[in-house]
């Protein structure tokens, strides 16, 4: 991945960032205060770097957790859960099918950017968009729930600053 630009972010653009994650994923997220934040522009995505990891990501002008990210943070809100069949297809990118979601935060809405974990660690597998609401997800018996947007080993993954 090319890298356009990286700056450290200033104090007023960071607290607009946190306000924003904390109000999407709560109070936990607010030690990021005392971190260093920077944003690097790639072709693709703005990766955003606390104290140089990828940890976050701009995406359709949100800010979301990268896999990365959210295995670091612990995050316990827009989490869908995906059966040990799933498993192997989300680590490789498919899509997340409705049959294959074995729970969902009853919170998540259509068009949400969403964590998919697998069941046994809920450990952070990939990070989607969700097609239908979460209580929906985990009634649906057929079709796709999730569009897939980075995964683990992808290149995102794999990126290193």
């Amino acid at each position: 991945m090319k890298v356009k630009s990286r700056v450290q972010l200033r104090k007023n653009v960071k607290n607009k960032m946190l306000k924003e994650l904390v109000s999407t994923f709560g109070e936990e997220l607010s030690y990021l205060e005392d971190k260093t934040l920077e944003k690097i522009t790639l072709e693709e995505y703005s990766l955003i770097l606390v104290d140089g990891k990828p940890l976050l990501f701009e995406i359709e002008g949100h800010l979301f957790p990268t896999v990365r990210g959210a295995l670091e943070m612990g995050l316990q809100k827009r989490i869908v859960t995906v059966d040990k069949g799933a498993i192997r297809f989300v680590s490789n990118g498919a899509d997340i099918m409705a049959p294959g979601v074995a729970a969902a935060d009853p919170e998540i809405k259509k068009g949400d950017f969403v964590i998919i974990v697998e069941e046994t660690h809920q450990k952070p597998l990939a990070i989607g968009k969700a097609i239908m609401g979460g209580p929906e997800m985990v009634e649906a018996t057929s079709g796709k729930a999730i569009k897939s947007i980075t995964h683990v080993g992808d290149k995102l993954w794999n990126t290193e600053f």
